[in-house]
C-alpha cells in the first residue's frame, strides 16, 4: 500500500465533502473546490473521514493512489486555511504597487506592466519589492508567476524557504536566479559569455 494514499484525509468540522461518480467537491469557509479522480482509484466518505483505494500494485495505479489522497487533502486544507506563497522582486529598480486588485510592475520599461489576478487568487503588496499571492487552490496558488520582462531574466524569486546556497547571482547584473541541479543556466560565467568551462 501507498503509505500516503492508505492515510485517511479527516474532515473537520464546517466541511461538507461530496463524491458523485469520479467528481469530489469539497466546500468549506472560504469556497468550494472540485476534483475528477483518475480511474480507477475509488474514494469513499465514511463521517469525518475519506479513504482513497486502488484496485491492484500496479505502478501507474500506486502512484496514482498517493497522488489522489494529496489532492483531496489540500482542497480540504485550501476550504479551510487557504493558501499563501511570497515572491521578491530582485533587481535594480524594480518595484511593485497595488493597483486595486491588480499589481502595477516597474521592471526597467518605460511602462508600468499591469497583472490582473486569476480568478481565485488575491494579490497583496507587503513592501515595494515583496508580494503574496492567496488563494484556496494550492496549483494555481503554486502557477501564479509574472512573467519575466525580457528573456533570460527572472526577476521574482521565493522569498522565503529558499534553502540557503540556492540562490545563485545570474549572467545579469543585479539579477538573482534560482539556479538548482539541472538548471539550464547553472554554470554560466559571471561575464555571460558562455559556459564555465567544467
Amino acid at each position: 500500500m501507498s503509505r500516503i494514499g492508505r492515510m485517511p484525509v479527516q474532515v473537520p468540522s464546517g466541511v461538507e465533502v461530496a463524491i458523485d461518480g469520479r467528481v469530489v467537491t469539497v466546500t468549506g469557509p472560504r469556497g468550494t473546490l472540485h476534483h475528477t479522480v483518475a480511474a480507477p482509484i475509488e474514494v469513499a466518505k465514511d463521517g469525518s473521514t475519506v479513504t482513497v483505494t486502488r484496485p491492484d500494485d500496479e505502478g501507474a495505479n500506486r502512484a496514482l493512489h498517493g497522488l489522489s489522497r494529496s489532492l483531496i487533502a489540500n482542497m480540504v486544507a485550501g476550504v479551510t486555511e487557504g493558501y499563501r506563497k511570497t515572491l521578491e522582486i530582485v533587481g535594480v529598480g524594480y518595484r511593485v504597487q497595488a493597483r486595486g486588485v491588480n499589481l502595477e510592475f516597474s521592471l526597467g520599461y518605460s511602462h508600468p506592466v499591469t497583472v490582473e489576478p486569476p480568478d481565485g487568487i488575491k494579490f497583496t503588496v507587503q513592501t515595494p519589492t515583496r508580494f503574496t499571492v492567496e488563494g484556496i487552490d494550492k496549483q494555481q496558488v503554486g502557477e501564479v508567476r509574472p512573467r519575466a520582462p525580457t528573456p533570460g531574466r527572472e526577476p521574482f524569486g521565493q522569498a522565503h524557504g529558499c534553502p540557503a546556497g540556492r540562490r545563485h547571482r545570474g549572467p545579469h547584473p543585479g539579477v538573482c536566479i534560482n539556479a538548482g541541479r539541472g538548471h539550464p543556466r547553472r554554470g554560466w560565467r559571471q561575464d555571460g559569455k558562455g559556459a564555465a568551462g567544467r
